[in-house]
């Protein structure tokens, strides 16, 4: 029960256990920007058992958690969004009763950021859901989330679960990676001789949001990309890329590593060949897209699921770029 005042206090369901700090902040107040739910953590605003804690902190059933916010922010924080009822304007790759699979376009979040962005792909499936008669935000006690992220502009294949049971059985999944296989396609800078791996430890700067090549020793997370090329360019070389393991920015730091980096990663890239590729092809970002998942004995809820094999078509906006950047290379 939530008490008046400036801290605000719940005790963890037997339904919630297991959930990391961050995911249940967020998931109560699921009207917040995720910035402010970052700041609360930084700001030491979040206690659990009378102890403050960081975002990944694994909740248990009876943990007694404490946030401090103000009661209007509670107000506005917990109010339910309106939904719009309405067919989703995205491409379906999948979908079940448990599990829905959509193409994300590049350009458009997964959630909603500090800006408090609205336009996200996660309220474009509420809508849906709610069309379907699915969902109803005000009764449901569950909301329909994705089991892992996409940068803003990286397109492709991302994973929903419909229901509590798919979205732990999912999440599960995607963090252990023996029984799903991700890949993506992604235009590298250079002529990539052969098929390849990298394998190089990688560290997150929470400060800037940067990740680096960094040892063990140091503070890294070991960090695996198997890649295949699938064409050569001339001066670019289109590479099918597969995750093992699934560290932020993982493909654009390990291809930049290795002298190849993406092409149009203003982030992590060549910044002269940047601009010429927005020159040429209006290309702003990462010429990275998440094209197929490979799901294998998987069981439960995700059943349906078994042995299938996942994808999505390379944009054709992105086809239109790999298009000019060649016929470039032969002037």
């Amino acid at each position: 029960m939530w008490y008046t005042g400036c801290v605000k206090e719940v005790v963890v369901p037997k339904a919630s256990a297991g959930q990391k700090a961050e995911k249940f902040v967020r998931k109560y107040l699921s009207e917040a920007p995720l910035g402010f739910i970052y700041k609360a953590f930084r700001k030491k605003d979040v206690k659990v058992n009378g102890h403050w804690v960081n975002k990944d902190f694994v909740l248990s059933e009876g943990d007694v958690v404490r946030v401090y916010v103000t009661d209007q922010q509670l107000e506005d924080f917990r109010k339910p969004r309106p939904v719009d009822k309405k067919m989703l304007p995205y491409p379906i790759a999948y979908e079940d009763d448990a599990v829905l699979i959509i193409n994300k376009p590049k350009g458009l979040l997964v959630y909603g950021d500090a800006t408090g962005v609205r336009e996200t792909l996660g309220n474009a499936v509420l809508d849906y859901l709610a069309f379907r008669g699915e969902y109803d935000p005000n009764s449901s006690s569950f909301t329909p989330s994705p089991a892992h992220r996409l940068d803003r502009n990286t397109s492709g294949l991302v994973v929903y679960g419909k229901t509590d049971a798919a979205l732990r059985e999912l999440t599960l999944l995607f963090k252990e990676r023996t029984q799903i296989e991700k890949r993506y396609l992604a235009l590298v800078l250079g002529n990539l001789e052969q098929d390849g791996e990298i394998a190089l430890p990688l560290w997150k700067d929470a400060t800037n949001g940067r990740v680096y090549v960094r040892g063990v020793d140091k503070g890294g997370k070991e960090a695996l990309t198997r890649y295949h090329i699938v064409h050569r360019y001339g001066a670019y070389t289109l590479v099918e890329a597969e995750l093992v393991t699934g560290r932020t920015h993982q493909i654009r730091v390990h291809f930049s590593a290795i002298g190849h980096p993406l092409v149009g990663d203003e982030k992590y890239g060549d910044f002269a060949s940047c601009r010429e590729v927005k020159r040429l092809t209006g290309l702003e970002s990462q010429l990275l897209h998440a094209y197929k998942l490979t799901f294998k004995n998987v069981s439960g809820p995700l059943a349906g699921l078994k042995g299938k094999t996942i994808e999505a078509s390379l944009p054709l906006e992105l086809e239109k770029a790999i298009g000019l950047l060649t016929a470039s290379e032969g002037q």
